[in-house]
């Protein structure tokens, strides 16, 4: 998912809030009944007869006719939509969800389309839970069918949720204005009355009413058009397959497309801005392979006869899967090879993988709940992976998944982290399941299930999950009883399709000569937060193992430690190598300690081999030191991910208390022979981090030793870089990185040749095509001077490639002026030259920049209100900023500034996890710098003399 703001196109999004059961307070307002029609029948006496956020389950929508006539001149929009409803109990109450829109009419009709009523139905509004209830003088009776028909209308939301306006400028200086949907999780209910809960599939028949100029698009093809009075054209859909609200979708703009068809006749379309065009054709060509590879891997036939891809310019997120018309932002859809990195490449090619894989799970295998989002997003996450590396193998997609799992590491080691499968109230609580954990966490899970399994168990095993729940939905069980093979008595077929629950552990797995029980080992890594470290000791021919909850906030000796730790056990998958044999070992680790044979001729051993377990390992007594002299004798003897694991690993127990920094940074004193760029670039980060975080407590001193030191390090890898876009994808990755980082530590001959490269291009009158991997370390270092930073905004504002200004805007926000920073929030808070979906990205560049840490700080804090009201409480772009412009504080007074403002917005910050995991993370900060200043200062001393 991603984020992308489009004013003129409208289309259902990727969330959809459900609700549970509530004791919240309730506020009953009535709308005004429009003149002209009946008086409501007694609405006055009439009180909610809903207590509940999530609706009843006796009323069933079946099918929705839904027609829309959006004016995107007075961005407003009218509508109607009639529901085909079941009822399972009698009722004289229809309750559903509605949001900010102005319900005109409202009436009931029997299977025969006869009215009930002759009157206007009373329709009570309950704000608070988003829901509106309509009341039938007659009652609907069990066990027959309905039709529930309301007029309504509403104005273009603001923001990036429901049905709202997008613009987009002409390289003439022309605004263009479209209208497009983002319903998931909770919107849907904002465009038109509905059942906006997951487990409420129905199909949908839509029309949309347009002017000649504009093309509309839905889920599914137009099966013709009919011209109305008045000039306007109404576009008719064909009916949907059986699908969840969030997933419904509709556009209406003056794009133009490029289409192509799969190899089973699935028509792929890229629509973008008509001068964006030019950048649609890589899309098709990876949307067209990713369908294929889908298709053949899950061996179900994508279910509908299209899929619209479309770039809107106004989005929050990076895309959503809306079935059958997937939505991106521009960079995430959108690739110019005169401007867009391998790297934007390479974002491009996941996020299409991502919202097709969802095709699948998500859309054709939903959720029950959200609690279970992670079902979705876990694996649309993972299916990049396996995805990209099947179809473009040249991007080396395979070394990024490490990083994936450190994210979630990085999360998850703080005790503000929560279970995968979580409960979710409300829709703010519901907007926060969209984060590390279901995405990243997610992912390395099944990446750890997968390898557990073998490739080919896990995939008949979803197939199964996939073909079993199709058009409906599941939860965790049903998806461990798939891979298992597993279903219930009445299911059971002998032998080939699935087995009953108690033969399901004979049948199963054999792993290490054990039968295994798949749901008692996945809830431990589903149900409960946190991550495992085990410690791992030498005692002759054995090892001796013991799991703890790895938590990286509080050190074990703190009295907090072992009620922390109180009833944590997880049943790990662990695997290891020795230098005594090429074998990857297996066992399964279920208590609280326990020991493996590896013999007397082992001389090291690396346990979580090429990090296919989601836990972390420490080496106690001197296992540190051994796999240090491995490193520097011999670290071929490891994979590259062996490698990167390790530094990893190292490092992270430094922040945790249980490993000195000095044994940490002894380690990464072989990469001086590393060859790889993931070990590489992993070691260098972890020195860059610390460099950034000193740089901003003014430690002067301390700041250029380390500084010297990184480069000098370093210095025959920079020295190998060539300013240009060739070699592997690798290399390109590494030539950007190093570059970056040796520029802003102002080395002398790369700030020199950076100059020289932004002089060429300024020359140009911006006509030169930079060198896509250094372009933005050129622009970095140009933005420095006063001519450099103004030029550069000014091809910022009429530039037409989102990649080239991404580039752009990284480069202006690392200015020294804070006059500049201030001006370009500013200009971020005004949503026209920087548009609002960019806003929680520039608030995270200039929190980067030292000059810019507190600046962006208390912008957040005096703008809060409008940053809510732009972003809804919930989203990820609120707690990016929280997390973001706070995760750099190290001191105990930035400690109780941040503490103070939350307490000054105490019932939004009650709200939400991410509060909690900023404090955790400056203390984590704030642990950091007291225990390992001194070390660090004493260790560069050393290396320096």
């Amino acid at each position: 998912m991603a984020s992308v703001k489009l004013s003129e196109l409208l289309l259902c999004s990727f969330f959809l809030v459900g609700c549970h059961s509530s004791q919240s307070s309730q506020q009953v307002s009535s709308p005004p009944h429009p003149k002209g029609e009946p008086s409501p029948l007694g609405e006055d006496n009439l009180s909610f007869p809903w207590s509940r956020l999530r609706l009843p389950r006796y009323i069933i929508p079946l099918h929705y006719h839904l027609l829309l006539q959006p004016n995107l001149t007075t961005h407003r929009f009218t509508g109607s939509v009639q529901i085909q409803i079941d009822v399972q109990n009698n009722s004289n109450w229809v309750v559903l969800h509605s949001k900010g829109l102005q319900i005109s009419k409202a009436t009931i009709l029997d299977h025969n389309f006869a009215h009930l009523t002759d009157q206007v139905l009373p329709v009570l509004h309950n704000p608070s839970h988003e829901q509106i209830g309509i009341f039938s003088p007659r009652v609907l009776s069990s066990g027959q069918k309905y039709f529930l028909y309301i007029e309504f209308g509403a104005e273009f939301a603001e923001g990036f949720y429901g049905f709202y306006k997008s613009t987009y400028k002409t390289s003439k200086g022309e605004t263009r204005t479209l209208a497009s949907t983002h319903f998931e999780p909770t919107s849907a209910r904002m465009a038109f009355p509905c059942f906006d809960e997951p487990s409420f599939k129905a199909s949908f028949s839509v029309q949309i009413r347009r002017s000649p100029e504009y093309i509309s698009l839905s889920n599914m093809p137009i099966v013709k058009t009919v011209e109305l009075h008045g000039g306007l054209l109404e576009d008719h859909f064909a009916p949907s397959v059986k699908m969840s609200t969030y997933l419904v979708a509709f556009v209406v703009c003056d794009f133009k497309s490029v289409s192509a068809t799969t190899a089973s006749g699935v028509k792929v379309s890229i629509y973008a801005a008509p001068e964006k065009w030019e950048q649609t054709h890589y899309a098709l060509e990876v949307a067209v392979k990713m369908l294929d590879f889908y298709e053949g891997y899950f061996n179900i036939p994508y279910p509908l006869p299209k899929q619209d891809l479309i770039a809107i310019p106004d989005f929050q997120s990076g895309a959503m899967e809306n079935w059958g018309l997937t939505t991106y932002r521009e960079t995430s859809l959108l690739y110019d090879p005169l401007t867009s990195s391998v790297s934007d490449k390479l974002w491009v090619t996941m996020v299409i993988g991502h919202e097709l894989a969802h095709q699948w799970f998500g859309n054709l295998v939903t959720m029950k709940w959200w609690n279970d989002i992670w079902l979705n997003e876990g694996f649309a996450r993972y299916m990049e992976y396996i995805s990209v590396e099947a179809t473009y193998p040249d991007l080396k997609v395979e070394e990024y998944l490490l990083h994936t799992c450190f994210a979630a590491i990085g999360h998850d080691s703080l005790n503000s982290s929560r279970p995968i499968s979580s409960p979710a109230e409300n829709p703010t609580q519901i907007k926060e399941m969209f984060d590390t954990v279901s995405y990243d966490k997610g992912a390395c899970v099944l990446h750890m299930l997968r390898h557990f399994l073998t490739d080919e168990v896990f995939q008949s095993g979803i197939v199964r999950y996939l073909r079993k729940y199709s058009f409906g939905n599941a939860q965790n069980q049903d998806l461990w009883d798939s891979l298992a093979n597993t279903c219930s008595d009445e299911e059971f077929i002998s032998g080939k399709h699935c087995y009953n629950r108690d033969q399901s552990n004979k049948n199963a797995y054999l792993f290490a000569g054990e039968y295994l029980d798949l749901t008692a080992i996945m809830n431990t890594w589903t149900l409960q937060k946190g991550i495992p470290l085990v410690t791992v000791t030498r005692k002759g021919s054995r090892l001796l193992l013991r799991q703890d909850r790895f938590l990286r906030t509080v050190l074990p000796s703190d009295p907090q430690w072992s009620s922390l730790q109180k009833g944590f056990l997880w049943h790990i998958p662990l695997t290891y190598r020795t230098d005594s044999s090429s074998i990857i070992h297996r066992h399964l680790m279920t208590s609280a300690t326990d020991s493996i044979h590896i013999g007397e001729e082992a001389s090291w051993v690396k346990m979580n081999s090429d990090m296919t377990g989601y836990y972390v390992v420490h080496y106690e007594d001197d296992g540190w030191d051994v796999m240090a002299k491995l490193m520097r004798e011999n670290h071929t003897a490891l994979s590259y991910k062996d490698r990167t694991h390790l530094i990893h690993n190292a490092f992270q127990l430094v922040t945790a208390g249980h490993l000195s920094l000095n044994k940490a940074m002894d380690l990464i004193g072989y990469l001086q022979l590393e060859k790889h760029t993931v070990p590489l670039l992993q070691g260098l980060g972890y020195l860059e981090v610390f460099y950034h975080l000193i740089e901003k407590i003014h430690e002067i001193e301390l700041t250029k030793n380390l500084g010297r030191y990184i480069l000098h390090f370093f210095r025959a890898v920079i020295d190998q870089q060539t300013w240009s876009d060739s070699g592997s994808v690798s290399e390109r990755r590494l030539r950007s990185e190093v570059l970056s980082l040796a520029c802003h530590l102002d080395d002398p001959a790369c700030v020199e040749r950076a100059n020289q490269h932004f002089q060429e291009w300024l020359q140009s009158n911006g006509t030169l095509n930079l060198p896509t991997d250094v372009a933005e370390t050129v622009y970095s270092v140009g933005a420095q001077r006063d001519h450099g930073w103004n030029s550069l905004l000014q091809t910022y504002k009429i530039s037409l490639s989102e990649a080239q200004k991404n580039k752009i805007l990284q480069a202006l926000t690392s200015s020294k002026d804070t006059e500049k920073l201030q001006r370009l929030l500013q200009l971020g808070l005004e949503g026209k030259v920087i548009r609002s979906q960019d806003l929680s990205s520039l608030i995270l560049m200039v929190a980067r920049n030292p000059k810019g840490h507190y600046l962006a700080w208390n912008f957040v804090k005096k703008n809060w209100d409008t940053l809510v009201e732009k972003f809804q409480l919930g989203s990820f772009c609120i707690r990016n900023i929280l997390i973001g412009t706070t995760g750099q504080f190290s001191s105990p007074e930035d400690l109780t500034e941040v503490q103070l403002f939350f307490e000054s917005i105490s019932e939004q910050a009650s709200q939400l996890r991410a509060t909690q995991t900023a404090l955790d993370i400056v203390k984590k900060n704030i642990r950091w710098i007291q225990r390992n200043l001194e070390t660090l200062r004493k260790w560069l001393n050393e290396q320096i003399k």
